[in-house]
């Protein structure tokens, strides 16, 4: 990662990471943890770097002993041939320095650990609804389908649907993520979309319905809906024309605003188009295009306002400049885990 993006310089960021891994695997070796204290004093950039991979690793440990069956094996393995690779080349090395060959396999060990932490924390879920979905998407999966009476549905990437079309009607379930419907118009057969309490009916127009753990949030490209919530008091029934939003809240509240129809579901186009928006929104929006975790730390830095245009194509890139517009920075602590912090 580049200097000007992270006051904290990649080599001790790299280095302190390296440090958590050996430290994690031989906590009693007190040859390990005089170099570490060594390493430690040289710099106040090293302090910084450990405090920061320190507090990152406290925010995602709790769900490490995660499938530990499945992953201990290979773990053990790739652990005893980074032992080997250190004994070989201790004396060669400067110390706090990682040769290349153990450096890959500690990558390697860290991956395989995250992979399964993220797997028993995000995929469990995500198999209970794809297990009831007529069509869905993977990471960075975008799906466009064609109904039985004309209607096209675009989902965006990790999000799930199900269709129940019947004689006098036709419904559909937005089960997880994001979609937009161009509606094929049929005045005898109301087309209706829920979203957990919240449905969306129309009869002929374009729209999106987002789902996530702020609400159902609703925008209009062309034509009109109507949002019907029966469960919350009084029940809601809010309409909406071209150009309007909506979210509906968990508790029944409602928060409405205005959007060009031009960036109704930019995401089609691979485009993340954000005015004075929370940066965590915008991270939540991000995630199902990354293939692992994005976490953000620190004070209230998941709330500040981003305004801007980000490609979903390199979501990557896309994060280091959502960061960048408030003066944030991401750390890279596996291939599998990014972390957001300020600076």
């Amino acid at each position: 990662m580049a200097a000007s993006e992270d006051p904290i310089p990649a080599r001790a960021a790299r280095e302190a990471t390296d440090w958590l891994i050996l430290l994690q695997d031989a906590p009693e070796d007190r040859e390990l943890l005089r170099r570490f204290r060594d390493w430690l004093r040289r710099s106040p950039v090293n302090a910084s770097a450990w405090e920061q991979t320190r507090r990152t690793v406290a925010a995602i440990d709790g769900g490490a002993p995660a499938l530990a069956a499945l992953w201990q094996p290979a773990l053990t393995r790739l652990r005893s041939g980074a032992r080997q690779a250190e004994a070989g080349r201790s004396s060669a090395r400067p110390a706090g320095r990682l040769g290349r060959r153990q450096a890959l396999g500690l990558a390697a060990l860290g991956g395989l650990a995250a992979a399964a932490c993220l797997s028993a924390v995000l995929y469990a879920p995500r198999l209970a609804i794809e297990l009831q979905a007529d069509q869905a998407t993977g990471t960075a999966e975008t799906k466009a389908l064609r109904l039985a009476d004309g209607s096209r549905v675009t989902l965006a990437p990790e999000s799930a649907l199900r269709i129940a079309y019947g004689g006098s009607d036709r419904r559909v379930e937005l089960l997880r993520g994001t979609a937009f419907f161009e509606v094929a118009p049929d005045p005898e057969r109301p087309f209706r979309v829920a979203s957990e309490a919240v449905e969306v009916t129309v009869l002929g127009t374009g729209f999106e319905v987002r789902q996530d753990r702020d609400g159902t949030a609703v925008a209009v490209a062309h034509g009109s809906v109507r949002l019907d919530d029966a469960e919350v008091s009084p029940p809601l029934a809010e309409t909406l024309r071209a150009g309007e939003t909506a979210r509906v809240l968990p508790g029944g509240g409602i928060e409405r605003g205005r959007l060009p129809a031009g960036q109704v579901a930019a995401w089609r186009r691979y485009r993340l188009i954000a005015q004075d928006q929370p940066l965590g929104e915008l991270v939540d929006r991000l995630r199902p295009y990354f293939p692992g975790a994005i976490i953000v730390t620190g004070g209230g830095l998941a709330g500040r306002p981003v305004t801007g245009v980000y490609d979903l194509a390199d979501p990557r890139a896309a994060l280091r400049g959502i960061a960048r517009a408030q003066n944030a920075v991401v750390r890279e602590l596996t291939p599998w885990i990014l972390v957001v912090s300020a600076s």
